[in-house]
């Protein structure tokens, strides 16, 4: 964790306040309780870093609980991706738990509720249970089943936990209050029926809790000391605080939950049901798609553990919900690399361009910087040639003044090399440019030392070589939505603010030096921003994804 980052938040002044009132500093435990139903998103990243950085804080265990009671949409692929994203971003748990740990005294502290009469068998199906909950301004009504005698009561659960029953026959539900203003409290379901394969119990279980039910009491188990969760999960501390009050040893203190706002982030989906359907529906190339807000979208994109950790701090926990802009965490990023990404050339539209005075056979090297934010990062031969690529866009046949590339009869110097002058141009039948031809001015060469060599034009352009260049394929990833809420569109599905035009596939040239990069190895291309090697890079084949253009330009562009 970087020590540096002061990260004092309102859940600091909470876990203060209980450390001056006498509570024991030694019994500080936290936890981060993922549903293994998809892959963490950045969203989860401001739970894991809070509850972490409080672990470190207070040198207080964390631990990471998987919350696996729903078999219908669970799997080993995920629990082994949220594994692999924690280990990434650099956090280290001090056990890994299962909520699936804990069903049999789960199970036993049921038949304690139904013992006690604080616990039903209710044999209605889901839409006559919801029908019954009430509104906010009308009370619920009670399950004609409310209150069916302790022995009926015990002797259905137990017909439930050995797969007698079908799905959706019966489920257990607290007895609490259909009548109370919180609507969670009106007699919640604990338990159902699932015929599923569960990724650890395989067939061994069949009856499932639900979340409200196994949560606070994994906590309890666990001693976990503060629960932290999101603000939506408020409504649910009443009916977290009645479980406890109703199973745990009143000697032991029980965990208290604290709730935080959820990071809310533009042109963004936070909802990991939408991701699935992105995911489900084929609009993105799985879970690890690099346009994706996983945290494996994030990382194949270009993003470090870093930048992330820094966009989370600096936005802050707070109380009430807001919307943080995407600009801040494309900041981020840009800060984080302009500070370790070494400098390549690559032309991303390339034009050919012949430098006629150029001896035909002639091949040098020109020394480049590879950082000039890193005094360690040293320098590279790169070879110059008579035939060199450009940028398309680098080369107008007229412009006007305010035009500082290259043009017929003006100057421009190529990077960390000679200045040229546009003589002339070839172009195909369509009007479209395909050779530029230019002179050089063999004394300009930058660093040689000589008069002519610092000589000053207005333009400095980048290039690659011809006879040395690469070919590689570049992925140009744009935001994943157009609309800036994409989360809240009345009436319409979140699918229509989707950017069809959020990835572009194009073929570009780069210079030689890149061609043993690593998967994953990031580089500011010269004047075109911070890329990555994609995961599906192979020897003599590599593929770049654009992590984030040198500035904004989405406001430029919309």
């Amino acid at each position: 964790m970087d020590k540096k980052i002061s990260y004092e938040n309102f859940i600091d002044s909470i876990i203060a306040e209980d450390l001056k009132k006498g509570f024991n500093k030694k019994d500080l435990k936290f936890r981060f309780p993922p549903e293994p139903n998809g892959f963490l998103h950045i969203g989860h990243l401001k739970a894991l870093d809070l509850n972490f950085s409080l672990g470190e804080k207070y040198n207080a265990s964390v631990n990471l609980r998987f919350d696996d009671t729903n078999p219908s949409n669970e799997s080993i692929e995920f629990v082994n991706a949220i594994r692999r994203d924690i280990k990434w971003l650099g956090y280290n748990w001090d056990k890994e738990c299962y909520a699936s740990d804990y069903f049999e005294i789960l199970y036993k502290w049921s038949l304690i509720l139904i013992e006690n009469n604080l616990a039903y068998i209710d044999s209605q199906d889901s839409e006559t249970i919801a029908s019954q909950k009430g509104t906010l301004n009308k009370p619920g009504k009670n399950s004609p089943y409310r209150n069916r005698s302790v022995k009926e009561n015990i002797k259905i659960f137990e017909e439930m936990k050995q797969g007698v029953h079908k799905e959706g026959e019966h489920v257990l539900r607290a007895k609490i209050d259909m009548g109370s203003s919180n609507l969670l409290m009106r007699d919640p379901i604990m338990y159902r029926v699932i015929f599923k394969n569960h990724h650890r119990l395989k067939k061994k279980w069949c009856l499932f809790p639900t979340y409200d039910w196994t949560h606070g009491q994994s906590d309890y188990i666990e001693r976990i000391s503060h629960s932290l969760c999101s603000l939506e999960f408020k409504p649910h501390r009443d009916l977290y605080e009645w479980f406890l009050n109703k199973i745990v040893n009143q000697s032991i203190k029980y965990p208290k939950q604290r709730e935080f706002a959820r990071l809310n982030l533009s042109y963004t989906i936070m909802s990991k049901r939408k991701l699935a359907e992105l995911v489900d529906k084929g609009h993105v190339k799985g879970w690890d798609d690099p346009r994706m807000p996983t945290i494996s979208g994030l990382r194949r994109r270009g993003y470090t553990p870093e930048a992330l950790k820094k966009f989370i701090r600096t936005a802050g926990i707070s109380k009430r919900e807001n919307l943080i802009d995407v600009s801040l965490l494309e900041y981020c990023i840009r800060e984080n690399l302009n500070k370790v990404a070494n400098r390549v050339m690559v032309v991303l539209d390339p034009v050919k361009l012949i430098i006629t005075n150029y001896p035909e056979d002639k091949n040098e090297n020109v020394q480049i910087v590879n950082n000039p934010e890193d005094l360690n990062s040293g320098t590279r031969n790169v070879s110059f040639s008579r035939e060199i690529y450009i940028e398309r866009e680098d080369f107008k046949e007229i412009a006007n003044r305010k035009y500082f590339r290259l043009s017929i009869g003006k100057e421009v110097r190529l990077k960390s090399a000679y200045i040229i002058k546009a003589i002339s141009c070839n172009k195909d039948n369509n009007g479209k440019v395909t050779e530029i031809l230019c002179e050089y001015d063999p004394k300009s060469k930058s660093g040689s030392g000589t008069i002519e060599s610092e000589r000053k034009v207005k333009g400095t352009i980048h290039w690659v070589s011809k006879s040395n260049s690469l070919d590689a394929e570049v992925n140009l990833y744009d935001r994943l939505f157009k609309n800036e809420f994409p989360e809240k569109t009345e009436g319409k599905s979140f699918l229509e603010s989707f950017n069809e035009n959020s990835l572009k596939i194009i073929n570009v040239k780069a210079e030689r030096s890149v061609e043993n990069s690593k998967v994953g190895q990031i580089f500011q291309f010269q004047r075109k921003g911070y890329f990555v090697v994609d995961d599906d890079s192979k020897k003599g084949s590599l593929i770049f994804n654009r992590t984030v253009e040198l500035r904004d330009n989405w406001t430029k562009k919309n």
